[in-house]
């Protein structure tokens, strides 16, 4: 006979442990399973914490582990994030698009970017299809105060901090799910006769059993690299940043308007996120160390906060350097061991996959919990060839931002847009999106990560043209007339809702006074 799973035993905490924890932990409890979770956290170790924005799979996240969204906001200095602003992208200067959440009007059922075509030069393709670009332009929130937790206007994430994020799962994991929290430091991993982990003995001399072993180490990965050995997948041929330098700006002025997208910069050999927190900024620049040197890198950096933070704080701030190989293992459970976060693969924080590839291993592994050991073969087999796909993909659609640029001034952007250096899928699809414009048939598989949405939006904001596209548009008069009632209907609706949303910082500031109603 199998043996039962019982206990999941989760290594490692930051927001990978205890958001893997909470999303277990309540999916467990919902199936009315008597399996334990248990949580190993070093008390000597610090997560990274880069990952400060959040895409609105978030959401349902915290919905499913019952947390309230005003104690939320509240707990993690968190604020609203409608998409991603890109500057200085296609040629170096001040040029900007808006990868926006919400998808184009009528999505479902028709290819605006088609129909669009025809004025590409009139109007840029974002604010053509979506009223979210102009108000993110205005530094607005996505909802208003009267309306209820989780429901919203426009489609939104969270900018958050990640170590009060961390606090705020332990504390309701603890408190609300009934997981188990054990601070210990581990020194050694033992294996069964078979080959599976069976205990982790802490240098306390306390000995930790479980059934199903959770890699929540990060970038060391104690248990699926140091113990298992899986291999790892290098990516910098493909994504070039290996580096990081990460700065938080206090705010001095509580009245500041605090925006409603990340701020992409790019920059001579990297870019440069801002993160945008009601009582701070989470500001740095990410490049690769085979372009320019830690040295140049940190005045880049420098530069660039003192233009938006002032000469002083510029001076005298202290930038962390983080350093990290992009890509993925080989594999992502093997045996009794499944990694989640950075023990799987890490890649530079452009448009925030990290933390959704948290969420997506989580639910996954509480969707899927294996009942006994022989099960659990079945589903690690198809965990593995799903997270693949979805890092195949990341790798792709990071790429497609660095290979539509026409920047020439460093050797950096020109190297990202080698051929030899793009996927192979990634290089297809751009032929045939020169003929046609990318929607529901492009996806792989259902649950892509990155929908033909954010395909279209990235595309057309780096000025990419599908010549055959509207021709198509026009040779069917009933699309071509519903796609102009939609581009006026995004008008107006626009108008509506730059007239009706209030700015992101007196929203945060409301529900920080009055809280959000509960649905």
């Amino acid at each position: 006979m199998a043996k039962a799973i019982q206990t999941v035993v989760i290594v490692g905490g930051g927001s990978a442990g205890w958001l893997t924890a909470g999303l277990l932990a309540a999916e467990l409890r919902r199936a009315g399973s008597p399996n334990r979770v248990r949580l190993v956290e070093s008390p000597d170790v610090s997560p990274i914490g880069v990952g400060e924005g959040t895409w609105p799979t978030m959401r349902s996240s915290l919905i499913r582990m019952g947390i309230s969204e005003t104690e939320f906001l509240k707990s993690c200095d968190a604020s609203f994030k409608q998409g991603t602003h890109f500057v200085g992208w296609l040629q170096g200067g001040s040029e900007s698009y808006y990868h926006p959440f919400t998808p184009p009007r009528g999505f479902s059922d028709i290819n605006l970017a088609r129909h669009w075509q025809a004025v590409r030069k009139q109007v840029p393709f974002c604010d053509a299809v979506s009223p979210q670009a102009q108000v993110c332009k205005q530094a607005l929130g996505p909802k208003q105060i009267v309306t209820p937790e989780y429901a919203s206007n426009l489609n939104y994430g969270y900018h958050l901090d990640a170590g009060k994020f961390a606090v705020l799962l332990q504390q309701h994991c603890v408190n609300r799910l009934g997981v188990e929290h054990l601070l210990e430091n581990v020194d050694s991993i033992e294996n069964d006769e078979t080959g599976d982990i069976c205990a982790l003995h802490t240098t306390t001399g306390r000995v930790v059993t479980g059934d199903l072993f959770v890699d929540c180490t990060g970038m060391r990965s104690l248990l699926l690299s140091e113990h298992y050995g899986i291999d790892f997948k290098d990516m910098s041929h493909l994504l070039f940043n290996d580096s990081a330098l990460a700065v938080q700006v206090p705010r001095t002025d509580e009245s500041e308007p605090v925006a409603s997208a990340t701020v992409s910069t790019a920059k001579e050999a990297g870019w440069i996120w801002d993160i945008a927190l009601p009582t701070r900024r989470g500001t740095g620049y990410t490049y690769s160390s085979r372009y320019t040197s830690d040295e140049r890198a940190e005045q880049v950096l420098r530069d660039y906060l003192a233009e938006t933070s002032g000469l002083e704080f510029s001076q005298s701030c202290a930038p962390r350097k983080i350093s990290f190989r992009p890509g993925y293992r080989e594999r992502f459970w093997h045996r009794n061991c499944v990694a989640i976060g950075l023990s799987a693969g890490f890649v530079e924080p452009l448009e925030a996959s990290a933390l959704v590839m948290i969420e997506l291993s989580a639910k996954m592994l509480a969707e899927l919990m294996p009942p006994d050991r022989e099960v659990m073969n079945i589903v690690a087999d198809r965990f593995n060839v799903r997270f693949g796909a979805h890092w195949e993909r990341i790798m792709e659609f990071l790429k497609l931002h660095y290979v539509l640029s026409e920047r020439e001034d460093s050797p950096y952007w020109r190297d990202h847009r080698d051929p030899e250096s793009i996927p192979a899928r990634l290089r297809d699809s751009l032929v045939l999106w020169g003929y046609h414009c990318p929607w529901h048939g492009d996806q792989a598989q259902v649950d892509e990560l990155f929908s033909t949405a954010s395909y279209q939006y990235v595309l057309y904001g780096m000025n990419f043209h599908s010549e055959g596209a509207a021709g198509i548009a026009q040779a069917d008069p009933a699309a071509h007339k519903r796609a102009q009632n939609l581009f006026a209907e995004n008008a107006r609706e626009t108008q509506k809702m730059l007239a009706a949303l209030p700015p992101n910082r007196e929203l945060i500031d409301k529900i920080n006074r009055y809280g959000l109603s509960r649905v």
